[in-house]
């Protein structure tokens, strides 16, 4: 088979690479000529563990391919996949025109039939809409070409995107015809030979389960933090607490980790896009409304507990953090928590130091000089008057306790998520903060 994937960032990248690693004839195609130029040497533009060697390996054999040109790509593609960005507009709902100026392209050239399957994150209504774009593209041709459209949501993890892709939980596919389900359970062929389900659909069911899905799974964060919140105003441990609810196999562990609230490119832009088709429709989604208040405020939950330990006097206070992207595993920075926490600190006169593994080049373009960038975890510490730790990246997990306190002008640590032990660190003469455990430190005068 052959296939096209238009977009090359996060979902078309891993999409195409991860066909071409089964054997199928794969050509990216982006619009960005220094993005493809970039492909073409070996430097992507988005981190993913693993997906550099994979690009690699697939170019050098052949079956993966990149390219500025639709028109020549799309010629012969038994798929192509829409895989551009659905950025959200101010009122919350998501942007097709990049889908839909993609459709209009591959109507214009596609000359043999061709299932164009939208892979991009799109609200209800989507594919009907691409369906009118390509009818009325062929129609300026006079060309008389069939197609199909179907949507196929991607359900990636960043972190764990290629394992995700390879060995799926699920792969849902929208379709209207007979002949689209054929070429699409063909394409998927080599992902079933493991027993992983391919589920087959109607087309607004499709698009809709993937918004479901999301926010479902931001409803449990959200949940989880407002009773992480109530547990530190009553004295319990969120940690025991979810604990004895994430044994119960109908609420389960994933998803149930107090913190500082969710980012990233899919919940907060997929709850905001459900909200508002909801409200178009002329009903009013409370739950996911509320799921989003929660997130929202969970990123200052932090600064508050800073501020208040401070006395309320952040002026000349120097702060480290530990993790600038919304999770580990990625560089992704939108939508990223710690963006709330250090606008919030500057804007009180404290400076920030941060350290990323991976995330400081995306960090740059948002915070630009406005902090200074630790060349490691440990530099960041020097002279900060207490450390924040808002990414669980792994090697933030077991640091030497000894050489932080010494680096350290006060021996002061926020745990934005529960890594570290409440009792041993109060041992060792840290005053210890974190989400949805209530502490007995003694607050100093600023």
């Amino acid at each position: 088979m052959k296939i096209a994937v238009v977009g090359t960032g996060y979902v078309g990248l891993v999409t195409g690479t991860c066909f071409a690693e089964v054997g199928i004839d794969v050509t990216c195609i982006d619009i960005d000529q220094k993005k493809i130029d970039n492909l073409h040497n070996g430097i992507l533009p988005i981190y993913e563990p693993g997906l550099e060697e994979m690009v690699a390996r697939n170019v050098k054999s052949g079956r993966l391919h990149f390219s500025t040109s639709l028109a020549e790509s799309i010629k012969g593609a038994d798929v192509a996949f829409i895989a551009v960005g659905t950025p959200p507009g101010e009122d919350g709902s998501a942007d097709l025109k990049y889908v839909l100026a993609v459709a209009r392209g591959i109507g214009e050239n596609i000359d043999g039939y061709c299932v164009v399957v939208t892979k991009s994150t799109v609200p209800v209504g989507t594919a009907a809409k691409v369906r009118a774009e390509v009818e009325s593209a062929l129609g300026k041709r006079g060309a008389d070409v069939e197609f199909d459209v179907a949507s196929n949501p991607e359900f990636l993890k960043e972190g764990a995107a290629i394992d995700d892709f390879l060995k799926p939980d699920r792969i849902v596919v929208g379709i209207s015809s007979e002949r689209a389900e054929e070429v699409m359970r063909r394409l998927y062929k080599p992902f079933l030979l493991n027993g992983h389900p391919i589920i087959f659909m109607d087309i607004p069911s499709a698009e809709m389960t993937k918004y479901a899905a999301n926010s479902m799974l931001a409803t449990k964060i959200s949940f989880m933090n407002d009773i992480a919140n109530l547990c530190e105003i009553m004295g319990a441990d969120v940690n025991k607490v979810r604990q004895g609810i994430g044994s119960d196999a109908r609420i389960g562990t994933k998803f149930i980790y107090p913190g500082i609230g969710y980012g990233g490119s899919c919940f907060p832009k997929d709850v905001k896009a459900l909200i508002k088709t909801a409200q178009e429709n002329g009903y009013q989604m409370q739950v996911l409304q509320a799921v989003e208040g929660v997130n929202e405020a969970q990123k200052e939950v932090l600064f508050s507990k800073v501020k208040k330990h401070f006395g309320g006097n952040l002026q000349g206070k120097k702060f480290a953090i530990w993790g600038l992207s919304f999770k580990p595993k990625t560089d992704d920075m939108r939508e990223a928590p710690s963006l709330v926490i250090i606008e919030k600190l500057l804007a009180e006169g404290a400076t920030v130091s941060a350290y990323d593994p991976v995330a400081v080049s995306e960090a740059k373009h948002t915070l630009g000089d406005t902090i200074t960038y630790a060349k490691d975890q440990f530099e960041a510490l020097v002279d900060a008057d207490a450390l924040l730790v808002v990414t669980e990246w792994p090697e933030f997990r077991s640091p030497s306790f000894e050489v932080v306190g010494r680096l350290l002008k006060q021996k002061v640590i926020f745990d934005g998520r529960n890594i570290y032990d409440a009792a041993e660190l109060k041992e060792i003469g840290f005053a210890y903060h974190c989400i949805g455990v209530k502490t007995d430190h003694k607050e100093p005068v600023a």
